[in-house]
């Protein structure tokens, strides 16, 4: 289970290696995705708080990726931060994610991204619920949900 010191241990000493990387030009990228989804992902947006159709979702699945359907979160993890975005408290696998120092409106934050694409996915705070801390706050834009077959 990841913890705070190894979220700023990848963003200072160097992320995990992804199981593959997926790179596109900013056209291809355009195609691919909606204004909105490009907006938040390659030109590292945030969508309005409480805006987002994943906030309030909770069904069983997988949160993939919109650029990529790289497996970023499992719902099993994902809860009610009451800050507008959907929460998690750690990604699926340790690599799936990238994190970045993260300066910009005058704040010291750590940002998240996608491991494989590299799309912006949105920020990790240390004040998610135990036992491992830390909140992930995704925009929904960044996300699409997989939901899990019934048999």
């Amino acid at each position: 289970m990841l913890n705070w010191n190894d979220v700023l241990n990848f963003a200072t000493k160097g992320n995990p290696t992804p199981d593959k990387r997926v790179e596109k030009t900013d056209e291809e990228w355009k195609a691919l995705l909606t204004p909105e989804q490009y907006r938040i992902t390659r030109r590292k947006g945030t969508e309005a708080r409480f805006s987002g159709e994943l906030c309030s979702r909770y069904e069983p699945g997988r949160y993939n990726c919109v650029c990529c359907d790289t497996e970023l979160f499992d719902s099993t993890i994902k809860y009610d931060s009451n800050t507008g975005w959907p929460s998690f408290t750690q990604p699926i696998k340790e690599n799936a994610i990238k994190y970045e120092k993260d300066v910009s409106f005058g704040m010291v934050r750590v940002e998240v991204m996608c491991n494989v694409c590299d799309a912006h996915l949105g920020h990790v705070f240390p004040d998610g619920p135990a036992p491992s801390g830390l909140r992930y706050c995704i925009n929904s834009e960044s996300l699409k949900h997989v939901g899990v077959e019934v048999k």
